[in-house]
């Protein structure tokens, strides 16, 4: 578990984009509110000056708010910036200690809770690993890990906490054989309301998202997002998952299952056609490991401190890179997608090599009238899930929905 001292999180340099016109009604103060915070976050850091010419808010709008946000203890100041005429301009931040969250991750080998504070950094978090997940040990973990965790903060910090979001897979009793659960031994979840049930055992409002969906959205947030509005998501976790983001917000769907990419169908080095997720999943390598007598555990001990396994760890990342290749060819033949994002439950030096080899197949294949995107490593890591989770409960109280937030500025400048 880490202190409430993590390292400072370093935003991406956003696009030139402006963001949706604000309102100065009283009746909208709070969309208002939520508009200059979601602009902060955002940017970074960004004066009186800078946020009324983004929004739209009249200057006289903005100070009301940023006082309002800096007494609230939401804003804090900067160092003053001089320029060549005029007063110093004070950029604000967001103040980090002001609003913390917890993110419950629920995977079908392991489960993580932290601690997330308003600007993306874990600042506790716990882990538990097991054969596969069963409704009670969730439960209790998520009880017990909070106690836990809240009997560390004082009571201004927990004074402070949003809420708890918890990032899950959906349908948790299909492919149940294929990690090794005993048979039946996942149908208990079919009569589950995990969001019910967690929600009548903790003190806080709760929030529940797929787990693909929720490390997208973690991306979107406070990874790759600001620089690249269009791109399609890829998880490797337990099963690979993904997700759509299009003008920079999460595109669901219809029926929210756009982007689910674990169905795409890939050839495999054979030359058969298989599902991605049959492919490109660490249960993959968890039964190729265990074939060859290797210990598998290690690989859900901590997602920070796997081994080369060698061999076999050699020949899934490169059927999973041809997998991936594939599947980027395919879904950049629908959407023009500026890039193609690439993460996972594993150290940076596993992605890094899963990456390198998705660009090395890429080019192997038919490009003929393909746009490749940019194939790249995911900035937040294996707890993206987590703090997509995590991230719920502050969007839902503070800031307003990504896809609210821009407007093309060709477009905003004809308005």
């Amino acid at each position: 578990m880490s202190s409430l001292d993590g390292p400072e999180h370093t935003p991406v340099p956003p696009p030139i984009l402006n963001p949706a016109g604000g309102a100065n009604q009283v009746r909208v103060r709070a969309y208002n509110e939520r508009l200059v915070l979601s602009l902060v976050r955002l940017y970074g850091a960004l004066s009186k000056a800078d946020i009324a010419r983004r929004s739209g808010l009249s200057a006289q709008t903005v100070s009301v708010i940023m006082r309002v946000l800096e007494k609230e203890g939401l804003l804090s100041r900067g160092a003053p910036v001089r320029g060549r005429v005029g007063q110093p301009s004070i950029p604000m931040h967001l103040n980090p200690d002001a609003v913390y969250s917890f993110g419950l991750k629920m995977g079908r080998r392991s489960a993580d809770l932290v601690l997330m504070d308003f600007v993306g950094r874990i600042r506790m978090q716990l882990h538990q690993t097991y054969a596969y997940p069963l409704p009670h040990e969730i439960l209790a973990f998520v009880t017990a890990g909070i106690e836990e965790i809240e009997s560390r903060l004082d009571d201004r910090q927990r004074g402070r906490i949003a809420g708890l979001g918890i990032a899950a897979p959906f349908e948790l009793w299909n492919w149940a054989e294929e990690v090794g659960a005993p048979p039946g031994a996942m149908e208990v979840w079919r009569d589950v309301d995990l969001q019910a049930d967690v929600a009548a055992r903790v003190s806080h409002p709760v929030f529940l998202q797929n787990d693909a969906t929720s490390a997208c959205g973690a991306e979107l947030v406070f990874g790759v997002g600001p620089s690249y509005p269009d791109f399609v998501y890829f998880f490797i976790g337990s099963f690979i998952g993904g997700g759509i983001v299009l003008n920079s917000a999460i595109f669901s769907g219809r029926t929210g299952t756009a982007g689910a990419i674990g169905p795409l169908p890939v050839r495999d080095r054979n030359g058969e056609t298989k599902q991605l997720l049959e492919i490109a999943s660490i249960f993959v390598l968890e039964n190729m490991l265990r074939e060859r007598g290797i210990d598998p555990e290690p690989l859900w001990y901590s997602a920070d401190d796997w081994v080369d396994f060698g061999e076999p760890m050699d020949t899934w990342i490169q059927d999973t890179a041809k997998a991936l290749a594939q599947a980027i060819v395919a879904a950049a033949s629908i959407v023009d997608f500026s890039a193609a994002v690439i993460d996972g439950g594993f150290p940076h030096w596993v992605r890094s090599r899963i990456v390198q080899a998705t660009i090395d197949e890429a080019a192997k294949l038919d490009l003929q009238g393909v746009v490749m995107p940019e194939i790249i490593e995911g900035a937040v890591g294996a707890q993206a899930r987590a703090i997509g989770g995590a991230s719920l409960p502050i969007f839902s109280r503070y800031l307003t929905d990504q896809n609210v937030l821009f407007k093309e500025v060709d477009h905003a400048e004809g308005t």
